[in-house]
């Protein structure tokens, strides 16, 4: 027993001289081992992408600044990275996961991820986020639960389930890429899952009377989802890592990329009932159920399968804008979450981002004030920690929309640390967008239809916007954030429809600071993978 413990103390320690983690706060340790296999979400036998042999992945718990040590067994035919939706690597944005910041795991390699959810709460989830793999599977939940002594502001629930669902396609993903990369755009998916299973293939087991945390998660490529639970309501409580006010609602649009937790009381006759999920502002509607199984039941679940809202965009605005921050609540801290007063600081700059569909040299393509990213040799992280020239052109993205022709370069947008910024998206076409940002949580403060003028200004939230990493922008709209750049790295934005995503709707932000201090930005981990014109070179000694 002692030569263990002294040997688990060794593990720590050596942890901490490679990576320059938290060494006050707990570790917790996964070993993930990538592989393919067969799969029949939709009853059609697939290759998908497992993690230990599961489909979705292992759920990851950890409390406010846990240190995660995941280690990362590649056996697929193909490289592979994992990025962490929601997390914001405060000062790491080495851990990213994508290919702007991190090489490839090669196939019979691995790769440790060291992270800290550094004064995080809240759900979010895991994805592969290389080769269009997240087609394939390998995604999961992740939970982040606040420090026992910091108040909730709600009475713990009786249980807590994980609902990862999206839209689904019967084509392998390797498919799914070769209709890109050939110049078209994907045909419509052919199903929605809940938690990897199709039509009543998952079940919910509840205590009736008891109160249950449901956290929804929009895994999927390309579309929207409302969900719903059969005579149940959806008591709201939080949103990506924010307590919200507790506003219920009968059902809940959910975005791509988004989380959202809400709180479900088993209220009903003893009886089973539908979960439901079907698409939004979709010609062709589909749904999906799982089953909300009470322990008393002796009813199985029959009948029609509740309807919900279809291409109605006047009511998801009106759900959206009721979203707001609870400000009486903790958050990571022991502190009420309105104590940050983001509406009485003035935006040191604007930016406006409008995407666009386009056809470059025959193909389809999909871009940002006309750009349309596209992948250099080498992860644009690591060409600027080496000083590599011509990997990429710092301040070539346009910070408003151009109104010329879309164009393909690998464009980075500069901003420097401490700024604090308003970006408007700005979306023209006739779908709703769904933005994301890595390493920052920003505050929504407004949404609408039509252009975005300045005198758009007077109609915002500068109170209670939720903080959240991932928005909508309806059809012909507008959603403009507030968001403090305080996390130094090399950070995407990218559109989480998955296939506009891939066709260039993506770019990275560098924050930038000229301090070098381990204060502001950890050094590059001493595992880090080096690739392209960064192969050969030396990360550190120590």
């Amino acid at each position: 027993m002692k030569n263990c413990k002294f040997l688990c103390f060794l593990i720590v320690l050596v942890l901490v001289q490679l990576f320059g983690v938290n060494g006050e706060n707990p570790y917790r340790f996964f070993t993930w081992k990538f592989t393919y296999g067969d799969i029949y979400p939709l009853g059609v036998k697939q290759e998908g992408i497992l993690i230990n042999g599961q489909f979705p992945g292992p759920q990851i718990d950890a409390v406010t600044n846990d240190n995660l040590i995941i280690n990362v067994y590649n056996y697929l035919r193909e490289p592979l990275l994992v990025s962490w939706d929601g997390l914001q690597h405060r000062r790491n944005s080495w851990q990213d996961g994508v290919y702007g910041t991190n090489c490839p795991i090669m196939p019979r390699r691995n790769f440790t991820f060291v992270l800290q959810v550094k004064d995080q709460i809240g759900s979010f989830f895991y994805f592969p986020s290389f080769l269009f793999h997240k087609a394939a599977g390998g995604f999961g939940g992740i939970r982040i639960w606040s420090r026992p002594r910091i108040p909730v502001p709600f009475p713990p629930p009786a249980g807590d389930f994980t609902v990862l669902a999206g839209d689904w396609y019967k084509t392998n993903h390797y498919r799914l890429r070769q209709v890109l990369e050939s110049g078209r755009n994907l045909p419509s998916p052919d199903g929605l899952l809940i938690n990897g299973r199709g039509w009543n293939g998952y079940t919910f087991t509840v205590d009736q009377g008891k109160t249950y945390r449901f956290r929804i998660s929009n895994v999927g490529l390309t579309t929207s989802i409302n969900f719903r639970i059969q005579g149940h309501s959806l008591k709201l409580v939080e949103v990506e890592g924010s307590h919200t006010i507790q506003n219920s609602f009968a059902s809940l649009d959910v975005h791509l990329g988004q989380s959202y937790s809400v709180l479900v009381t088993a209220n009903q006759p003893p009886k089973d009932y539908y979960v439901v999920v079907s698409s939004r502002f979709t010609t062709k509607v589909l749904t999906t159920t799982a089953v909300l199984h009470y322990s008393n039941s002796f009813q199985r679940v029959s009948g029609p399968v509740p309807g919900g809202p279809t291409t109605q965009i006047a009511w998801s605005v009106n759900q959206a804008r009721s979203i707001r921050r609870n400000l009486t609540a903790s958050g990571p801290r022991p502190n009420p979450q309105g104590s940050y007063h983001y509406g009485m600081i003035k935006p040191s700059r604007t930016i406006m981002l409008a995407n666009s569909n386009a056809w470059i040299n025959g193909k389809q393509r999909y871009a940002v004030n006309s750009v349309s990213y596209v992948a250099p040799d080498t992860p644009l992280k690591l060409a600027d920690y080496f000083k590599i020239p011509g990997v990429f052109n710092l301040g070539g993205m346009p910070t408003s929309p151009t109104g010329g022709g879309a164009y393909l370069q690998t464009a980075v947008l500069s901003a420097n640390f401490h700024e604090f910024v308003e970006i408007v998206f700005q979306n023209w076409e006739n779908e709703v967008q769904s933005w994301h940002i890595d390493g920052y949580s920003f505050f929504v403060v407004g949404m609408d239809g039509g252009q975005w003028t300045p005198a758009s200004r007077l109609r915002y939230n500068l109170r209670d916007g939720v903080a959240r990493c991932t928005i909508q922008v309806y059809p012909k709209a507008w959603t403009a954030i507030y968001m403090a750049l305080d996390n130094v790295g090399m950070w995407n934005i990218r559109s989480e429809n998955w296939a506009r995503q891939y066709l260039g709707q993506q770019f990275y932000m560098r924050v930038y600071t000229p301090s070098n201090s381990w204060r502001d930005e950890y050094p590059i981990p001493r595992n880090a993978l080096l690739c392209g014109r960064a192969r050969g070179r030396h990360t550190r000694p120590f």
